[in-house]
């Protein structure tokens, strides 16, 4: 079997119009806008209207990822979707994604990562692709957060926001050109730390699940904060050990976006300065398996990433998950 250098050949984002900004909590909650940008550094995050699902946008970032990597919908050989939020249990929001874009001949599948959910779908993805299974490979970040947050509850409703972005996959035309290495582990004795507890198997839906506010997001934030400031810098130095590297060699980091604290302790681990540490926290939220391909969308569109940077990804989320992705870019 031959392996091949795999790039990312074109990269697209969507958002809902719909704005939630914090002085709109602060009229919902005990909260207050100095409080929140304090504690997260978020000011804003967009919100779908009702009735609008994760798939609709995944499907509007994917067919402008298809577009932008000049294909057809039929080109495509395979749809990831990482995400937390599918439309339904089942099927898959992958399959309701194919039939949205009319991508006829892919097959795929959802990945479940929670906030990790990009770099991991990135990584099989690639992969895939890397060992000849197939060409071109649609890998999808998206979620609706605000479908599974209390907005009762101002620990976790500051912090999510809804969005997708998508990236299309191939093989690379140069070989110095890609996807390098990658560097992935989970823990899951910290499950409980950041979870939906009722909806599934465990806790099927009742009357009493639903009063008791079960379908939410619960999250022990301290738990959660240590364990993410502790393991993203950690599996960021391993990353750059194997690849005899050292953080001043990379020309920019982008990690999950949950909590400037965790992205700048993890990028001072590892001897980033802040200016090459892409932040947009501030705009979008938390958005999950989104956040990635958002920050990744507005380093190009602000010329802060360029073709031949070296890049770092990573990513922190339930589970516990953790991710990081070594990229040369070529865009």
């Amino acid at each position: 079997m031959n392996v091949r250098r795999v790039e990312i050949k074109s990269l697209a984002t969507y958002v809902p119009p719909r704005l939630l900004t914090n002085a709109d909590l602060e009229k919902m909650i005990d909260t207050t806008d100095e409080w929140i940008m304090q504690r997260t550094g978020i000011r804003q995050r967009h919100i779908v209207d009702p009735g609008v699902a994760t798939s609709d946008l995944a499907a509007e970032a994917a067919k402008e990822a298809i577009k932008r990597a000049g294909l057809k919908p039929e080109d495509i050989d395979l749809i990831i979707v990482g995400t937390v939020t599918p439309d339904m249990l089942f099927p898959s929001t992958a399959c309701l994604v194919q039939h949205k874009i009319g991508a006829t001949k892919a097959w795929g599948f959802d990945l479940s990562a929670a906030c990790s959910a990009f770099t991991y779908s990135l990584t099989v993805g690639s992969q895939l692709v890397a060992a000849g299974g197939v060409k071109n490979a649609l890998v999808i970040g998206a979620d609706v957060m605000s479908s599974i947050i209390d907005y009762t509850d101002r620990a976790t409703c500051v912090l999510f926001g809804d969005g997708a972005g998508a990236v299309v996959l191939a093989p690379s035309s140069d070989p110095n050109l890609g996807i390098l290495d990658f560097e992935h582990m989970i823990d899951g004795s910290g499950g409980g730390a950041l979870c939906m507890p009722a909806g599934g198997s465990r806790m099927p839906a009742s009357h009493e699940t639903v009063d008791q506010r079960l379908h939410y997001v619960k999250q022990d934030g301290q738990t959660v904060f240590k364990f993410a400031v502790r393991n993203t810098g950690e599996i960021c130095e391993r990353l750059l050990k194997r690849n005899n590297l050292t953080g001043h060699e990379l020309d920019l980091f982008v990690s999950h976006q949950a909590n400037k604290r965790i992205i700048m302790s993890a990028a001072e681990r590892i001897g980033m300065p802040e200016e090459k540490v892409v932040i947009n926290i501030d705009r979008f939220g938390n958005t999950t398996a989104a956040t990635i391909p958002l920050a990744l969308n507005d380093a190009v569109e602000s010329g802060r990433l360029k073709k031949g940077h070296l890049i770092m990804l990573t990513s922190v989320g339930a589970g516990f998950t953790v991710g990081s992705v070594l990229v040369r870019w070529g865009l």
